[in-house]
């Protein structure tokens, strides 16, 4: 099967996309979308009344081009687009399912659907009976979960006979990222660290560990249990960061580790090193932004994917490595049969760049 989006074009017409949600990262998707040669903006969609009524291309920087975003929700579903991407910053399961009985696709880069398996039986049973009655599908990707956990491991992993672990870890430093309410609000930094709380530990295994068993899955080493831990490390001087102030004896950095278990030991991990400073109260390696996987097996590896991207431009480019992949996913979802789609039931996503 070709993995080529104009080898995908339906009754000879590429695909009719709208994009729902104009955050950061779905702004980047909508000038993806604009921009592919192979794919057509028919809509889209809006939750401010400040972007109801704007054309889609001055939402992203770009030239008008006759769409105009709307908060109209039977307007967008009535026109039978071929699929949503859906990147709102909050999953609405009536508006999820209401998309797939319409009959139209979904790519999206919220996490719930990475493995049906472990999702809260309700919601799939919900999500899969919308795709059943509407002929529809529905995939999440992204950077991380979905790129980092799942397809390069797998391609790592092609060159091994046996695995004995894979770790990954994601190195962010986020001191110049002008977010204040996810840095300070939901992220916990500049608190004090006794009130790191285990909601946030739980929030990141809940992210990842879908990731983990659909790649474990894939090879055929299904796992038994997912643990997670937290740790924090706190700033010996008031911080000055680009989204505020992080106070001396505060959370300054913080890591977050999410273990896949089979046969009592540690087989896959995914540990998130976030940090607002590398002058810390601990002993911790604080990579360049980025990941390193290290495959333990019979052809072990160690391999360093950084982003050249310098701190100051970082909150500009980094929409690019979520936004894209769910882009160029768009075709494969389209052409795949009805359901929840994961990793393992498309073929490799290849963009089309010609």
């Amino acid at each position: 099967m070709s993995n080529s989006l104009s080898d995908n074009r339906i009754d000879g017409r590429p695909p009719r996309v709208v994009q729902w949600a104009t955050g950061n990262i779905g702004t980047r998707a909508l000038r993806g979308v604009i921009e592919h040669p192979d794919l057509e903006l028919a809509g889209v969609y809006v939750y401010s009344d400040d972007k109801d009524g704007r054309d889609a291309g001055e939402l992203c920087g770009l030239d008008p081009v006759g769409v105009a975003a709307t908060r109209d929700i039977d307007r967008l579903v009535d026109l039978g687009a071929d699929c949503v991407l859906y990147m709102a910053r909050a999953l609405d399961v009536d508006e999820i399912c209401r998309i797939l009985l319409s009959g139209t696709n979904i790519v999206t880069t919220r996490g719930e659907f990475h493995h049906p398996a472990s999702m809260d039986p309700e919601l799939r049973e919900r999500v899969e009976a919308a795709c059943k009655l509407g002929g529809a599908s529905i995939h999440s990707t992204g950077s991380s979960p979905g790129f980092i956990t799942e397809a390069i491991p797998m391609v790592l992993s092609s060159i091994q006979r046996r695995l004995d672990f894979l770790a990954i870890d994601e190195f962010a430093d986020l001191s110049q990222r002008a977010t204040p309410e996810i840095l300070f609000d939901i992220m916990g930094f500049g608190r004090e660290p006794g009130d790191f709380a285990a909601w946030r530990v739980a929030h990141v295994r809940d992210s990842f560990a879908p990731s983990l068993h659909t790649l474990a899955d894939g090879l055929g080493l299904g796992l038994d249990s997912i643990e997670a831990r937290g740790e924090v490390a706190t700033t010996p001087v008031d911080l000055q960061i680009a989204a505020g102030i992080v106070p001396a004896g505060t959370v300054a950095a913080q890591r977050i580790t999410i273990i896949g278990i089979r046969d009592d030991k540690p087989l896959l991990q995914f540990r998130a090193n976030w940090y607002c400073s590398t002058d810390i109260d601990a002993d911790w390696e604080l990579g360049t932004t980025g990941w390193h996987i290290s495959v333990d097996g019979d052809a072990p590896l160690e391999v360093d994917l950084i982003f050249p991207v310098p701190l100051e431009r970082m909150s500009e480019m980094a929409p690019s490595y979520t936004a894209n992949r769910a882009v160029n996913a768009i075709a494969l979802v389209v052409a795949a049969p009805p359901g929840i789609c994961t990793t393992l039931d498309l073929p490799q996503v290849i963009a089309a760049l010609g």
